[in-house]
């Protein structure tokens, strides 16, 4: 069954002039509350929609933190994130880099993981940061619930860009930050209502959609995805592959960035698009973002739901040819 799309902005007072559940759509609607009880079970917590994965992130941080916090970042996560933070260090944020495959560093204040990291495919050690004093959040946007629940692993947080696998079609622009505790996400709740970083009812409609065949999609991205990097790993002209053996995100290097340029304009099936975790596959050069943060011949690509031998061939051509 399809849940009602309400697009309301405000609804009546009771018949004794109380505000019932809804009373304004900046405080909450039955789409997007609807949406929220479906990702907090899929990741054991109680969950809060936000127009954007940046978003999420922006108000996550900044109801958590104040100035002259310290985050410890992982290394190699999203670009955006270290941009956000970047831009947050007006107010007196500070961020450290750290190799989350090992402890986080003494003396911060937040712990920001992502399972697996984006574009290196790098996965946290979630037990040492369990031990960790500070707060630690999980970005598991490409492990998605189906591989990962970071809140049974000691996580207090997990953030997902749901525009991706979570939604899966590439209609939807949302975030989402599940937590662990209930007062924290009364204070999250409470900071996205004053601040207006509230989710709109259509997209949050469009991810109920996508949460229905969330399971089947992640489990053949992750299949196709296994059997195009072991195919990639042989191939004459890929020098280096990363996958972290779970979810449909792969990322492969080539000689230069002109080498990567030639792969990702010649691909016929595969899109040269940014994004990920869409149904259809898509690849791109991500030193065009990233700049001299990646290797210059680093390509990411996101596996859809095509025939595998199809993408494939698609790859292969792409990349000069078969196997020598």
């Amino acid at each position: 069954m399809s849940t009602p799309l309400d697009r309301s902005t405000h609804w009546p007072y009771d018949l004794h002039g109380d505000p019932g559940r809804f009373s304004y759509q900046r405080f909450g609607s039955p789409t997007v509350a609807a949406a929220e009880a479906a990702l907090g079970e899929l990741d054991g917590g109680t969950a809060l929609l936000f127009p954007s994965g940046a978003g999420a992130t922006t108000a996550l941080a900044l109801s958590l933190l104040e100035p002259g916090s310290t985050i410890a970042l992982a290394e190699g996560a999203y670009y955006g994130t270290g941009l956000t933070f970047e831009l947050l260090s007006r107010w007196g944020l500070r961020v450290v880099e750290f190799d989350q495959t090992g402890p986080p560093p003494p003396d911060v204040d937040l712990v920001w993981l992502e399972a697996p990291s984006n574009p290196f495919l790098t996965l946290p050690d979630l037990e040492a940061a369990a031990t960790h004093p500070a707060r630690v959040v999980v970005d598991a946007t490409a492990a998605t619930p189906v591989h990962l629940r970071p809140l049974e692993h000691g996580a207090d947080f997990v953030l997902h860009s749901a525009t991706k696998y979570l939604a899966g079609h590439s209609d939807a622009l949302l975030g989402v930050v599940v937590c662990r505790d209930e007062a924290a996400a009364e204070q999250l709740l409470t900071f996205r209502s004053r601040t207006g970083i509230v989710a709109a009812p259509d997209p949050a409609w469009l991810l109920l959609r996508g949460l229905q065949t969330l399971e089947v999609r992640v489990r053949r991205q992750t299949e196709t995805a296994g059997l195009l990097a072991g195919r990639l790993r042989d191939h004459w002209s890929v020098q280096t592959v990363r996958w972290a053996g779970i979810g449909g995100l792969l990322s492969f290097d080539v000689a230069d960035a002109d080498a990567a340029r030639a792969v990702e304009t010649s691909t016929r099936v595969i899109v040269n698009a940014t994004s990920l975790g869409g149904v259809t596959s898509s690849i791109e050069s991500r030193s065009r973002w990233e700049g001299d943060r990646v290797p210059p011949g680093l390509l990411r690509l996101s596996v859809g739901l095509e025939d595998p031998e199809v993408l494939w061939a698609d790859l292969e051509q792409a990349l000069g040819g078969p196997l020598s």
